[in-house]
């Protein structure tokens, strides 16, 4: 295969890359052509921010239907997650530096992420783990076997039971709350309660707990009540102007943030859960105030496999870790502004 490097700073992207990489200038972009099996970069640092997004334009057209990614070695862009939206194959930020070597391995296994139009990946590949281009491995969790749920009617006080548990919460809610007032945030956050329930329903979630700023869902623990949820909050990150203005009578910009775990709980009624005790409960809290993003879906990596849609694994990439977790986000949908 062929690396092709379009920067402006040539000198110092020489050393990173193996010797078969060819350097460029941006003026040969407009010229360039790209053969099925080979990978561009676009190196962003030393552009200014108003041309950026002619050159990523120009980039994509010239890298029709193959691989091509970015080099943002000073961390420049403000959404990386965005680009691969946007169709990026690969995304080389400051921590791909340190080590001042990028190796042809990882190149390649960046250009063979690339679906086509079938919703497939060329070249298939899966590592010793199972471990998809979609960036979802198999887990090997299984929902344990035993008694099936009983419903929420049903469900006896003290009984301890795996169950999916979902954060859901807004974007800045402190800052809505002192600029709305009280009473105003106290009747939005109600609405928005009610909100979620109804586009909950079909995954029988439950409203377990509600602390006035942000709340936790229980699911029972059946593939397909996770299945419902998860298309439900994909639904409502991507109309997410209309919640804002239709649903929250919000003149303001707002955004969800939800965080998708999966852990044994020992059930109380909701309104007598503050005495719960939960690794669950707990790292899910933690996840969706500390790790999870705004306009994003994020999930842990104990949830047991099947878990996201097979049409839905491309929509998420790997986040790292996050308190000895894997975790994955959806990629960032965005209505305000383009990845620049």
């Amino acid at each position: 295969m062929s690396v092709y490097i379009f920067t402006k700073k040539e000198a110092a992207l020489k050393t990173a890359f193996s010797k078969n990489a060819e350097f460029s200038g941006m003026a040969a972009l407009s010229k360039h052509t790209q053969k099925n099996g080979d990978i561009s970069y676009l190196d962003v640092s030393g552009i200014a921010a108003a041309d950026q997004k002619k050159i990523l334009t120009q980039l994509k057209k010239r890298c029709k239907d193959t691989p091509w990614g970015i080099i943002d070695p000073r961390g420049d862009i403000n959404d990386p997650a965005a680009l691969f939206f946007e169709g990026a194959s690969d995304y080389l930020g400051p921590g791909f530096f340190k080590n001042k070597s990028i190796d042809l391995k990882r190149i390649k296994a960046a250009a063979a992420w690339r679906p086509t139009d079938d919703g497939t990946i060329k070249g298939d590949p899966k590592d010793s783990k199972g471990t998809g281009a979609a960036g979802l491995p198999k887990t090997g969790i299984k929902i344990p076997a035993g008694s099936p749920f009983p419903g929420w009617k049903n469900m006896q006080p003290g009984k301890t039971m795996p169950f999916y548990l979902l954060y859901c919460s807004l974007q800045g809610k402190m800052a809505l709350n002192s600029r709305l007032g009280e009473k105003i945030y106290t009747q939005m956050h109600q609405r928005l309660l009610a909100y979620l329930h109804q586009h909950f329903q079909e995954g029988e979630g439950l409203l377990w707990m509600d602390t006035a700023r942000d709340c936790l869902f229980l699911l029972p623990p059946k593939i397909k009540n996770a299945e419902a949820a998860v298309i439900a909050c994909m639904r409502m990150l991507v109309s997410v102007p209309l919640l804002a203005v239709e649903t929250l009578d919000l003149t303001i910009p707002a955004n969800y943030v939800f965080a998708l775990h999966f852990g044994s709980v020992s059930y109380s009624p909701p309104g007598r859960t503050g005495t719960v005790v939960s690794d669950a409960v707990n790292f899910v809290f933690h996840l969706g105030t500390k790790k999870a993003e705004p306009g994003r879906l994020t999930i842990s990596g104990d949830l047991p496999d099947g878990t996201i849609p097979k049409a839905l694994e491309d929509s998420f990439i790997s986040a790292g870790e996050f308190e000895d977790r894997k975790i994955w986000h959806t990629k960032k949908f965005s209505y305000i502004g383009h990845w620049l």
